[in-house]
């Protein structure tokens, strides 16, 4: 044994552990640094700008809530409910910010449904007391039968908050044991899947206190939901890393005495695979900092963040945390030194490899046709939900919203808020009072320069009928002389976000597409193999979307997918799909380069990789459905698309399809370079070493 090589290893836990303790200690406690789950919009949106005038007009810090009044069974008021609304609305004047006070009660015209609108300071300090003030005294003294739902901006903000609260510590807890059971069945040890665990556990914490520190200096906003994707993503690449690492250290404990000598050979056949397979998902999730979406761009800054903590502590921390221990740590099956070498031609990946070695032609033929089939789903894909849709439990803000919707225009709730110049505010309020799908608009307030009106439209937000009617509300005001017309607010916000979203698709895609395409092309140094291994990522993705959708529609009942969820699952299964391309193809050439024809090099890259490569991907799957526990169905469809795509890459494309078309092609696979023809001898079997 090395005593150089066991101090080196106590010093990289020592100096991890007090670096670790330090960030934890002087950073803050969680990644996220905005309040809500909100998108936020590039400058140019007509949205934002709308945000940015509001705030330098009086009042800016004030919005509007609604209680909205009816009975359980859905009848008539009746004198006794109105009499209640009257003496709601008497009440509720008294907590109406800024010095304004409540509208009068408006009924429906089928007495159904009562409102009381009043304005609440937007203060993200006081918001959810104020919220929470106005939603007891709008209940207080109702008749039986009578219910009542606070709605508006301020109470969906602090709905929305309150839907995260805890959910993220569900989501890490939740997390860490599926990790913890997954490692477990794979090691077959009651000590082995503690030391992985341990080391990815903390790369975790680490990513979440850096990211949280690291974003505002960065100018850029972590979200909830990045912050939830951020542990996710960790947990899973970490996790990947630490399946091959061990693999590979197994199997050099098998030829080496020396378990600090193994470590080394184990790092050295590894780091490589590592490096790239991460510095792909790096360089894919840097993409997103051109996104037009700040919350795009969010998650990309804290994702790459949690990826590079991720390599490092896979390359630096976990080797040193499994080589001390020394063999034992795998009891009860601990690793002796053996004589040959060649001891991969036994296991279920060496049969899998046999049989289609067989017929090569075929087997590809009959996976890429299973994938067509699959993929035909993704053409019946609907996206972009409407706001009530996007809770897997609506709270009472949505729950005031579809109250309204059946007795008002269905726009009632978020009404557009259009600001123009001073001078224009009449031709505004008439132009728009005419555009179809708008039920009614009036004016507001002037202020100086600015004129403020507001817009209910007959349609619910995030429709295509209410889309429609914003694009035609925004080219006819355009044409209003001298107005400078800008059409803003909560729906106009999730109109932009969507066109924002295609836009970040349009860019990121083929950005990513590239990335992935040259980082194959270094590593693997041929011109062949990475256009054929992205070409399946891509049949994967599309494969996964469909069969995603078909269980959306058939078996969840979800309308449509969330605006942000193909280019985010995208994202990630072509960038961690190649993580497996690169554990498999990588092997499949380091076997060519030590000797080997490029056929029998695939089937043994296949027995040696083929189940870690299985249990990463199983796990990984596993890791993502685990975004089914938090609330939304944004967050669900992403967890539900990527793990469908990586159980598809893990169990048929990198195991079968891509080893029939290596196996096809040959050493065409590697062309224009031949490493066939440069490959080394073979080393000589080690000399087993004496007890």
């Amino acid at each position: 044994m090395s005593p150089v090589g066991r101090a080196r290893s106590w010093w990289v836990l020592l100096l991890a552990l007090l670096a670790s303790g330090a960030v934890f200690a002087l950073g803050p406690g969680e990644a996220t640094t905005v309040s809500d789950a909100a998108s936020g919009l590039a400058d140019g949106a007509q949205s934002t700008r709308v945000a940015q005038l509001q705030e330098r007009l009086p009042g800016s810090g004030v919005a509007p809530v609604i209680a909205v009044y009816a009975r359980d069974d859905g009848g008539a008021l009746g004198q006794d409910g109105l009499a209640a609304v009257e003496a709601a609305a008497q009440r509720l004047a008294g907590l109406a910010a800024g010095g304004g006070r409540p509208a009068e009660p408006e009924v429906s015209e089928d007495g159904t449904v009562a409102t009381v609108t009043l304005p609440v300071s937007t203060d993200e300090d006081t918001v959810e007391d104020d919220v929470g003030a106005v939603r007891t005294a709008a209940r207080a003294g109702l008749p039986d039968g009578v219910g009542v739902e606070v709605t508006g901006g301020p109470a969906y903000a602090v709905d929305l908050s309150a839907v995260f609260d805890g959910a993220n510590t569900k989501l890490l807890s939740t997390t860490a044991a599926v990790v913890a059971l997954l490692l477990l069945v794979t090691y077959r040890s009651p000590v082995l899947w503690l030391v992985p665990l341990l080391v990815v556990g903390v790369a975790d914490r680490l990513a979440t206190v850096v990211v949280g520190a690291l974003a505002p200096r960065a100018g850029v906003d972590v979200d909830g939901s990045a912050a939830g994707i951020l542990s996710v993503l960790v947990f899973g690449a970490g996790t990947n890393y630490a399946l091959l690492l061990v693999s590979r250290y197994r199997d050099t404990l098998r030829h080496e005495s020396d378990r600090f000598a193994a470590m080394r050979r184990a790092l050295r056949s590894t780091a490589p695979a590592v490096l790239a397979s991460g510095g792909t998902v790096l360089l894919s999730l840097l993409t997103l900092l051109l996104a037009d979406l700040t919350s795009n761009r969010g998650l990309g800054f804290a994702c790459a963040v949690g990826i590079v903590i991720a390599m490092a502590f896979g390359l630096v921390v976990l080797p040193a945390a499994l080589v001390l221990p020394g063999r034992w740590l795998f009891w009860p099956l601990v690793p002796r030194v053996v004589d040959s070498p060649d001891d991969d031609e036994a296991g279920l990946w060496s049969a899998v490899g046999r049989r289609v070695a067989r017929r090569p032609g075929l087997v590809a033929a009959l996976g890429v046709a299973v994938l067509a089939v699959l993929a035909v789903g993704a053409l019946a894909v609907q996206t972009e939900l409407s706001a009530e849709e996007r809770f897997r439990n609506p709270p009472e803000a949505v729950l005031g919203q579809q109250s309204l919707q059946r007795a008002f225009p269905a726009g009632t709730t978020q009404p557009l808020t259009v600001v123009s110049s001073a001078g224009a505010a009449e031709a505004v309020v008439e132009t728009a009072q005419g555009v179809q799908g708008v039920a009614r608009a009036r004016s507001l307030t002037t202020e100086g320069e600015f004129a403020v009106a507001q817009v209910v439209l007959e349609d619910a937000p995030g429709t295509e009928g209410s889309d429609r009617a914003i694009e035609g509300l925004r080219d006819a005001l355009a044409e209003v002389a001298g107005a400078d017309a800008l059409v803003g607010g909560t729906t106009a916000e999730e109109y932009d976000t969507a066109r924002a979203t295609e836009r970040d698709t349009r860019l990121v895609v083929p950005l990513v597409l590239l990335l992935v395409l040259l980082v194959l092309t270094a590593l693997l140094r041929s011109a062949v193999a990475p256009v054929l291994l992205v070409a399946t990522v891509v049949a994967s993705y599309f494969a996964s979307l469909g069969a995603s959708w078909w269980a959306f529609d058939l078996g969840y009942g979800f309308p449509a997918l969330d605006t942000p969820v193909p280019l985010l699952s995208f994202l990630f299964l072509v960038a961690l799909g190649v993580d497996y391309n690169i554990f498999l193809v990588a092997r499949t050439r380091e076997e060519v380069l030590a000797g080997r024809a490029t056929r029998e090099a695939v089937l043994r890259a296949l027995a040696a990789t083929g189940g870690v490569i299985t249990s990463a991907g199983i796990l990984l799957a596993s890791v993502f459905a685990v975004l089914g526990v938090l609330p939304l169905i944004t967050l669900t469809q992403i967890g539900v698309v990527v793990g469908i795509g990586v159980l598809l890459d893990t169990l048929l494309v990198r195991t079968v399809v891509v080893p029939a078309l290596v196996l096809v092609l040959g050493e065409r696979f590697w062309w224009p370079s031949r490493p066939e023809r440069v490959r080394r001898p073979r080393p000589p079997s080690p000399r087993r070493s004496p007890a």
